[in-house]
């Protein structure tokens, strides 16, 4: 590696630190994530002509024509990036809108029951499944708003939302859409719907049952009462109206993986045409309503609500990667794991799962795409043996440490659940349940 190598490098590996060490630092991951990102294109930029000449022999040339082959390069990366992140704001507003006019109050009536490992049991699949419609994050908070209404007791409370953590993740890993590594896999055409539904569902349930099966121990007796949980405030819309929002979110979300196998258009597309729906519609409901405000929960308004910090790092970190995979340093990476393993994707793809648990998964993700590119036959072809693999592991592997995922990161941070806790009490068992998952996924291959 020649010294302007090292030094990208370096410049990624410190602010992959902060950005793990976010907790104790203070500062807001997107924030380093956009400066790494800066940082790392601005080096490249300081000598670009050593790498377009390894990547294109002969490439090389005035500094105006590398400047303009620089910039082709850094466009092609950002449309690539801007698919994913259109994807998620689309997706987080469809959401937001469900969940302010009510479509989310099935869900605490499904939970209402006093026995505490049945409560366990509903909760673990209720996650699990709409964690695979929605996203694990915005699920975890779902049912974190629902638990606090039902346990009171914070102790037994932690139990629960471990089990929140847990199955978010595994409902995110077998859905093309269920969460952000399987979007960005899915995107670049590397899994398809069919593939990691038939081939990820069964591994994705065995790596919850085990730890609802181990944990369900942990619990004994009964609730003092049954919850009688009030309705929230979804505004004046008529009951009929309200069905029409929450189907036409939800089933859209479901309807993108269809949208794109009809039109082969990106997911995007799929996802702003749900959301163009959904917003003309609420649209038109307004005309009806007599409230003297209703600014308030139009969509116009409710897009304000989006965590952009999210989007600007999932930029910063997507494009610092980009910068990482045109400098060589990936392929490099790539070459040099499956040496040591041997060329067995099970060790590197558990390997990278159980670094997902330390650090966050969406780097991962984007590295080992950029470190191996799609064969036409093979494990690394399209649904191949590697990238599903990598999608269960990545998504699944993250629930071994509390901050391993997004989830894991807003669950700690709304139930105050220590990282020494986790550890002590959660680790071990997700552990075992992302091991079976992984044999149970060797099994469907075997046969």
């Amino acid at each position: 590696m020649t010294t302007l190598t090292l030094t990208i490098v370096f410049v990624f590996v410190i602010g992959y630190v902060c950005i793990a060490a976010e907790s104790f630092t203070k500062v807001n991951k997107a924030a380093i994530a956009l400066l790494m990102c800066v940082l790392c294109w601005t080096l490249y930029m300081m000598d670009p002509g050593q790498y377009l000449s390894q990547a294109l022999p002969g490439a090389a040339g005035s500094l105006q024509e590398l400047t303009t082959q620089v910039g082709e390069s850094l466009k092609m990366h950002l449309g690539d990036t801007a698919e994913t992140l259109f994807f998620l704001m689309g997706a987080m507003t469809i959401v937001e809108v469900v969940d302010t006019y009510g479509g989310f109050n099935f869900v605490r009536d499904i939970m209402k029951t006093r026995s505490k490992r049945k409560l366990l049991w509903r909760i673990a699949f209720m996650t699990f499944f709409l964690s695979a419609i929605l996203d694990n994050l915005t699920t975890s908070i779902v049912m974190i708003m629902v638990l606090r209404k039902l346990i009171r007791d914070n102790k037994e409370r932690m139990i629960f939302a471990s089990i929140v953590i847990i199955a978010a993740n595994a409902g995110g890993t077998f859905s093309p859409i269920g969460d952000v590594t399987t979007i960005m896999l899915w995107i670049k055409g590397m899994i398809t719907t069919g593939g990691v539904l038939s081939e990820l569902f069964l591994p994705s349930v065995v790596s919850l049952l085990i730890p609802v099966f181990i944990l369900q121990f942990s619990l004994k007796g009964k609730l003092a009462s049954e919850q009688n949980l009030p309705e929230a405030n979804v505004s004046t819309f008529t009951r009929r109206q309200r069905h029409i929002v929450f189907f036409l979110g939800v089933g859209g979300l479901i309807f993108v993986p269809i949208f794109r196998y009809l039109t082969n258009l990106p997911p995007f597309m799929g996802i702003l045409l749900v959301l163009g729906l959904l917003w003309m519609v609420t649209e038109f409901f307004y005309r009806s309503t007599s409230e003297d405000d209703t600014m308030a929960r139009r969509v116009s308004h409710l897009m304000s609500r989006i965590d952009m910090s999210t989007i600007l790092f999932f930029l910063g970190i997507l494009m610092a990667v980009a910068c990482l995979s045109e400098i060589g340093v990936l392929t490099a990476l790539g070459t040099t794991l499956n040496n040591v393993s041997g060329g067995n994707h099970y060790l590197v793809t558990g390997t990278i799962g159980v670094i997902s648990s330390i650090v966050d998964n969406v780097p991962l993700v984007a590295g080992c795409m950029g470190m191996y590119p799609i064969a036409p036959t093979g494990d690394m072809a399209v649904d191949g043996l590697f990238w599903q693999l990598l999608a269960y592991c990545a998504g699944v592997g993250g629930s071994m440490l509390i901050i391993g995922s997004a989830a894991g990161v807003v669950v700690m941070g709304l139930e105050k659940i220590t990282f020494g806790w986790y550890l002590k009490h959660i680790s071990w068992v997700a552990l075992v349940g992302y091991l079976a998952g992984m044999v149970a996924y060797w099994l469907i291959r075997m046969i």
